[in-house]
């Protein structure tokens, strides 16, 4: 009642005499002490984009490369080489192959020339993700993608439309290595394998809806056409990459500091327009290093071969990547040959909607189990290679029986199962990759898991396939062969349950951003508040 309220005064004369060396101070404040202004525009900015928005666009970024996959191995796009029967009488072939009359080894190549533009710039872009905006990156690589597959549509020959789609492969590059850590940075915490489920899960979707979308625009329009409609649908996700405010990427800074301004959940600063807006790094000299303005190539080279040498000392991650490798060498070939083996040992009517409707069913289907699984056991790198271990060795057995079977109606839901239980890797096996390293070397991890499984995986199979089949003339022993691998994937990730493994996603690296400074960060569409921000002040 009657207490005495302190005189300010004395109470800024008591602070300014026992100020401690650093303090926390509330801005704005009512205070007599001066305080630095911080411009609103250098505060966390709110993005258009939530975490479940992010994962939407990526979804449908994902789902639309992978219709690209099933479109140029679908029978309506990639066609049939043109044929002559013994009296002389020659057909003029379909779709690719028929129109440059291409043997099944050059029409490998046309799937692996894309395989090899991807593997060449994955750890490229991985590289630039230190120094550019990986939001950026992604939206330079959807750009390049759009206009490669342009050219695909005006092909005039063989070797044009093998360089086209290498350049595809160059720009999904960008995409494959850096979307990953983007949605594994924003999932709970306890749906982090299921969000990675649904993300890879547009795989087995996309290319089944490219069997089928390609089957329909190649026999109703022409193939060319399959090519053009889908560079429309990308070209407002380019945009999007290429013009909207960047999001950031845990463990990663592109503000000059070491220490970034925000968080994965929050756009780009704006202080300044050339350094963020357009996702440029700045050049500003470190305090700490010497040098002058923008690192050396030397200097880069030498920092990438370090982080290369790093990752591959993670035993867990080498394991995991080993039995990738083996699973790609059988899913690749499975969704360049399978319409086409399908058509030719069970004379399957429409073998593109036939293929098309297991894998899209099985895909969806297995890919989300094998993300809830692995949360319902608790994601833990020893669970998931538990899971895909299991997974594949049960897939495999389906798989092989199918093709023993010469009764379509045998073969259908076995090889239903099988791809299930197959597709059922997909979560656990990015978990193990992205958790089994530093928040830094995540994209990295991500860029050469990319590169090995296509270079020593789907970029071979397809050609040796066509070797096999060339050689052999049995599309069903052919078949029963390439299967038999994904007993040796079962095997290698068996292994990895017995190898001790550490959780590294929250160990700190070099740019790690901290959970003190991801607290005082902006989450993305949060409304502007009159909340004191608080800011540490040094004294002077």
């Amino acid at each position: 009642m009657g207490k005495q309220e302190p005189d300010p005064k004395s109470l800024d004369d008591s602070n300014s005499t026992h100020k401690p060396d650093t303090s926390t101070v509330d801005v704005p404040v009512a205070t007599n002490m001066a305080i630095p202004s911080i411009p609103s525009s250098l505060l966390p900015q709110p993005s258009w984009f939530t975490a479940k928005r992010l994962l939407a666009v990526f979804c449908v970024i994902n789902l639309i490369n992978y219709v690209d996959r099933g479109t140029i191995a679908s029978n309506g796009v990639n066609g049939n080489r043109r044929t002559c029967t013994k009296d002389g009488t020659c057909s003029s072939g379909s779709g690719i192959q028929g129109e440059f009359n291409l043997s099944n080894f050059q029409d490998g190549v046309i799937s692996s020339a894309f395989m090899v533009g991807l593997l060449v710039a994955s750890p490229i872009f991985a590289s630039f993700a230190k120094r550019v905006n990986p939001f950026r990156l992604i939206g330079v690589g959807l750009t390049v993608w759009t206009i490669a597959i342009v050219g695909c549509g005006f092909s005039i020959n063989f070797w044009f439309i093998a360089t086209c789609r290498m350049l595809v492969g160059v720009g999904e590059a960008s995409f494959i290595s850096l979307a990953a850590p983007f949605i594994d940075d924003n999932a709970p915490v306890a749906q982090k394998t299921a969000w990675l489920g649904i993300f890879y899960m547009c795989i087995p979707t996309g290319v089944a809806f490219g069997y089928v979308y390609g089957g329909l625009v190649g026999n109703h329009l022409s193939w060319r056409w399959a090519f053009w409609i889908e560079a429309l649908l990308m070209l407002p996700f380019a945009v999007l990459g290429l013009f909207m405010k960047p999001l950031q990427l845990k463990g990663f800074s592109h503000t000059g500091s070491k220490k970034p301004l925000t968080s994965p959940l929050t756009a780009c600063p704006e202080e300044a327009v050339l350094n963020c807006s357009n996702g440029l790094s700045s050049t500003r000299e470190d305090p700490k290093d010497g040098s002058k303005g923008a690192p050396s190539n030397l200097n880069e080279l030498a920092r990438f071969w370090k982080d290369l040498k790093m990752l591959h000392l993670e035993k867990t991650y080498v394991i995991n990547v080993l039995g990738y490798i083996a699973y790609n060498f059988v899913i690749g070939a499975y969704s360049y040959w399978g319409p086409k083996a399908g058509y030719y040992i069970y004379h399957m009517k429409n073998a593109d909607m036939m293929f098309g409707g297991i894998t899209v069913i099985s895909g969806i289907f297995g890919t989300l189990a094998g993300g809830f699984v692995l949360d319902r056991m608790t994601s833990t790198i020893s669970n998931a290679f538990k899971l895909l271990s299991v997974a594949t060795f049960l897939g495999a057995i389906f798989c092989f029986a199918a093709f023993c079977f010469k009764s379509l109606y045998a073969f259908i839901p076995l090889f239903a199962i099988g791809e299930l239980l197959v597709f059922a890797t997909q979560g656990p096996v990015n978990y193990v990759c992205l958790h089994s390293v530093n928040p830094g070397l995540r994209p990295l991890a991500m860029a050469m898991s990319t590169v090995s499984i296509h270079i020593f995986g789907d970029v071979p199979s397809s050609p040796l396939v066509g070797v096999v089949q060339d050689r052999i003339n049995n599309w069903r022993v052919t078949a029963l062969m390439l299967t038999s691998v994904l007993f040796i994937a079962a095997g290698i990730w068996f292994i990895g349950i017995f190898i001790h493994s550490v959780d590294r996603s929250n160990e700190d690296s070099e740019n790690q951003i901290s959970d003190a400074e991801r607290a005082r960060s902006q989450p993305l569409l949060k409304e502007k508040s009159n909340e004191p921000i608080e800011v540490p002040v040094e004294s002077s």
